[in-house]
């Protein structure tokens, strides 16, 4: 037998939350002395106690334990909520630092207002290129909506191009477009107020590429972004998997841009340049280029241009520490 406080001592618990547990018939003590009405337990009476606190964090209240301590829960039963319980912690710890991560780049961006140097921004003519591509839909054109689909799909993108034998022969380009709006919404949907709509890029393809397996969707439409996740390759390269494209058209009676399947769980898009681009390079991870972003923006508005549709994003260095990330953010302007 042990006394309340030696139990206490034993189950990391205190003698008053033991005193609770006996008032409302959760825990009793073994024996309670009638004259003195001090509590005794026993060391078998611990395994109720682990139960109970392992339920208490889980969530549950502590009448919902006593019900789950009257079916007398398993081992294995108890043993698989707390592995869901810590899932869920988890990802609330991950969503906490991602939030925290958008505030911190709002502050950064409050910060840096009016500090982009003219120097630090180059309109110039970006190249076209050949691209093997996936694609998906992010809820929004937000950081904390792009960084959980494209990640994904790059990564899916990187193993399905190395089964194939097809080596990049550059760097990643990710460009991005409007999520198709369904016909319901066309026909009789909610649709955005005039002039509330948002630009399609004269420069990015209308027809969705093949999605990865894991990457997340949202209803398109709306906020909704069509996200390009794609890698430079060569035709060279992409024949000797057994693919031709043709060089001009990317494939007879198709637009330039027009996505064409492999056959390799991947497509390849012919991504024409951009007439006119206005670039910066992006120093660190992409979850802080808000304030990269919105500083090219002012130079647009500050020098006579205006934004003719997304940026695409050349990613020219992506060391496993994304503190050392290299970034080409490339907007299509023209002239205001």
């Amino acid at each position: 037998m042990f006394t309340i406080g030696d139990f206490a001592q034993y189950g990391r618990v205190s003698a008053r939350m033991l005193r609770h547990y006996d008032a409302i018939g959760l825990l009793r003590p073994a024996r309670t002395d009638p004259v003195s009405g001090y509590r005794f337990y026993e060391a078998a009476q611990l395994a109720r106690l682990n139960r109970i606190i392992a339920l208490k964090e889980l969530g549950f209240s502590l009448q919902q334990v006593r019900a789950i301590l009257a079916e007398e829960v398993s081992v294995p039963e108890l043993r698989g909520m707390l592995r869901l319980r810590r899932a869920e912690l988890e990802a609330a710890l991950t969503a906490a630092g991602a939030r925290l991560a958008q505030v911190e780049a709002r502050l950064r961006t409050i910060e840096s207002e009016g500090r982009m140097s003219a120097d630090d921004v180059v309109v110039k003519r970006t190249e076209t290129v050949l691209l093997a591509e996936l694609s998906g839909t992010a809820a929004s054109y937000g950081p904390e909506d792009i960084g959980p689909v494209i990640q994904p799909l790059y990564d899916e993108l990187c193993r399905l191009l190395e089964t194939a034998g097809v080596t990049p022969a550059g760097p990643g380009l990710a460009y991005y477009e409007d999520a198709p709006v369904p016909a319901a919404a066309k026909t009789g949907g909610a649709l955005a107020p005039p002039g509330e709509a948002t630009p399609n890029s004269p420069n990015t393809p209308t027809t969705p590429a093949h999605t990865a397996p894991g990457a997340a969707h949202a209803a398109p439409g709306g906020d909704a972004v069509l996200v390009h996740a794609g890698m430079v390759i060569t035709h060279e390269v992409l024949a000797k998997a057994g693919v031709t494209v043709d060089r001009a058209s990317g494939r007879p009676g198709t637009p330039s841009a027009a996505p064409v399947p492999t056959g390799l769980g991947f497509d390849v898009v012919t991504l024409p340049a951009l007439d006119c681009a206005a670039t910066v390079v992006h120093r660190g991870p992409m979850s802080r280029i808000l304030p990269t972003a919105q500083n090219l923006a002012h130079w647009i508005d500050a020098n006579g241009y205006r934004s003719a549709g997304y940026a695409r994003e050349l990613y020219l260095e992506c060391p496993p520490d994304q503190e050392d990330w290299v970034t080409e953010i490339q907007e299509p302007v023209v002239r205001a």
